[in-house]
């Protein structure tokens, strides 16, 4: 029986014995017992392999700003299991996981000894927050985040107003395929008949793919580059831009989210509302989604976590997150000597992500931290050049207070902490409780 939410967390957790078991059979027949509470909603759906976390805050603040009240589903979290699902940015109590548990458990059980099997942890996380969702009649809009890839990602029994798809990369291959059309099909799946689609994918590969489903579903396409785009971008103490789209610009946008991956976020964020706004489904103007722009601010996304010293955490858990961190030092941090302190987990591609951090980083160290995927901190370093500025602390919480000692002693230094988003979770607290 679920008493406490001690009790919640824990039978959730355990649901990861499940592993991943793609397929909407099992969300599907939750949704119907429950009276489908997500058709209840009016939804935004938000894919990609990085930013989408970044974008759903966007959206989430300009909503705000224009006076509405917006739920959240968004994973993983950084600093309490109960952020995954929130209200204008506000995690829902422990009381409120606990009643949603008393609802979904029995659901999950009966499932148990059907042919369909037991729901995974995120299965039942999502019909948690949908049954939330749909309960709750003064929320007015949800923007529910995917977990992995789209097309059969348990949040995909949603039907948007509008789908937003940030990036394509080489992340999950496993799972979502081992080329970019591939990945992007499945991304793609997101797409629905009549729902209009903004993307902001780079690689021509994936740009024609997702055409080709927008087409097939008569999905309106705006994509980044050829139906809107950004124009003079400048760095300041964030990023300050302009987005012109069809008849309309929108001058002097500025956001505090460092990095052009940021910009990118926020124009996609800026056109769905755009679009939304052209179909008067939402009442918002120039003043309150510029407003909602500036004050996002997303945990755990270059993230200055300390300013004397300056310590700075970034999530970039694959090879396109380093890659924007990497672009986003040699814009903001060009003066200073960088430390860094890396650690990811062993299934990403750590020779390609290591590389790109001793690009830029004056020292390096690996580190590794308690988790079942986590890799060895000589798991890293055999992954690198093995270069005389490189250093291994298998526990890092000593390699964190080394590294804190460092740049307290040299005046122009920075300490960057990155990679896995549970290895930045865990840093977090412990630096925040120092």
């Amino acid at each position: 029986m679920i008493h406490t939410y001690e009790d919640a967390l824990s039978w959730i957790h355990g649901r990861l014995r499940l592993g991943m078991k793609p397929g909407l059979a099992r969300m599907e027949w939750m949704m119907e017992r429950l009276g489908h509470p997500e058709e209840k909603i009016k939804t935004i759906h938000v894919a990609g392999t990085n930013g989408k976390g970044s974008t759903v805050s966007y959206i989430r603040n300009m909503l705000q700003e224009a006076g509405y009240r917006v739920g959240t589903f968004t994973s993983p979290y950084i600093e309490t299991f109960n952020e995954r699902i929130s209200v204008d940015g506000k995690p829902i109590s422990n009381d409120e996981i606990v009643t949603l548990l008393k609802v979904i458990k029995p659901l999950a059980d009966e499932l148990e000894g059907s042919e369909l099997g037991g729901p995974t942890e995120f299965e039942v996380i999502t019909a948690m927050a949908l049954y939330y969702f749909g309960e709750n009649t003064d929320i007015d809009f949800v923007i529910m985040e995917v977990g992995l890839g789209g097309k059969l990602d348990s949040t995909n029994v949603i039907t948007p107003l509008v789908s937003i798809i940030t990036s394509i990369g080489f992340d999950h291959m496993n799972i979502l395929g081992d080329t970019i059309e591939k990945i992007t099909g499945e991304k793609a799946g997101i797409i629905k008949q009549n729902v209009p689609v903004v993307s902001a994918v780079e690689q021509q590969e994936a740009i024609e793919v997702i055409k080709a489903k927008a087409k097939e579903e008569n999905s309106q396409l705006y994509q980044l580059g050829q139906d809107f785009f950004i124009v003079d971008h400048q760095h300041n103490n964030g990023e300050s831009f302009t987005l012109k789209a069809d008849n309309q610009t929108f001058h002097n946008l500025n956001i505090s989210m460092k990095g052009t991956h940021q910009v990118r976020n926020a124009s996609l964020a800026v056109m769905a509302l755009n679009i939304l706004k052209n179909s008067e489904i939402v009442q918002i103007g120039d003043h309150e989604l510029a407003a909602g722009l500036e004050k996002t601010k997303w945990i755990g996304r270059f993230e200055e976590i300390s300013k004397e010293p300056l310590v700075i955490l970034d999530g970039a858990h694959n090879p396109e997150g380093i890659k924007s961190l990497v672009d986003t030092i040699q814009a903001h941090l060009k003066e200073k000597e960088i430390h860094i302190i890396f650690s990811a987990l062993h299934d990403k591609k750590l020779d390609t992500m290591i590389g790109q951090l001793e690009a830029v980083a004056d020292n390096l160290t690996f580190t590794t931290f308690d988790f079942p995927r986590a890799a060895s901190s000589n798991e890293l370093y055999e992954n690198s050049s093995k270069g005389e500025n490189i250093a291994t602390l298998e526990n890092w919480k000593d390699a964190v207070k080394k590294g804190l000692d460092k740049i307290t002693a040299e005046k122009n230094a920075v300490l960057v902490i990155t990679g896995s988003l549970y290895f930045i979770s865990e840093v977090r607290g412990f630096l925040l409780s120092k």
